[in-house]
């Protein structure tokens, strides 16, 4: 018999969880996919405005994401990270639709993404639009995406 994971997405609300938040975007893009050399971290996530979402696999912290405000109610989904050991249990289709619930909740009309290229039909699933053609980040390949909110 398998087990269905249970999956929770929140913002993360105290200390400890936002400590969690960092934690899993530092070992996804540092120490695993080596995009940072010593952090990931930059102004977004001191902004007040910057929403920091937990994703909780059997209440085990497994993935993060962020999202911020870019004025005129467009929004910036970034930062989505799932540990290594979890990317089967399903938890970044429930980050992404999180974070795009929450700049809905917000009065947002689109949210902007960029994505990393073995990630695009992911996104196009959940119902993203690419723009463009994709443009080097931090020395990876990333393709601008977007999605209206409604």
């Amino acid at each position: 018999r398998s087990h269905v994971a249970a999956l929770d997405c929140h913002p993360a609300r105290e200390f400890p969880e936002r400590a969690e938040h960092f934690r899993i975007r530092h070992d996804v893009f540092v120490v695993e996919q080596r995009i940072f050399a010593d952090s990931d971290r930059d102004v977004h996530d001191d902004e007040p405005t910057t929403i920091h979402v937990i994703g909780l696999v059997d209440g085990i912290p497994a993935g993060a994401v962020r999202l911020y405000p870019l004025g005129d109610r467009l929004w910036k989904g970034d930062r989505l990270a799932v540990l290594h050991r979890y990317r089967r249990a399903g938890i970044g289709r429930p980050l992404v639709k999180c974070a795009v619930a929450l700049a809905a909740s917000l009065g947002g009309i689109r949210m902007d993404a960029q994505i990393q290229l073995p990630n695009v039909n992911f996104f196009k699933i959940l119902g993203w639009s690419p723009d463009g053609k994709p443009a080097e980040q931090f020395g990876v390949l990333h393709q601008h995406m977007s999605i209206p909110l409604r």
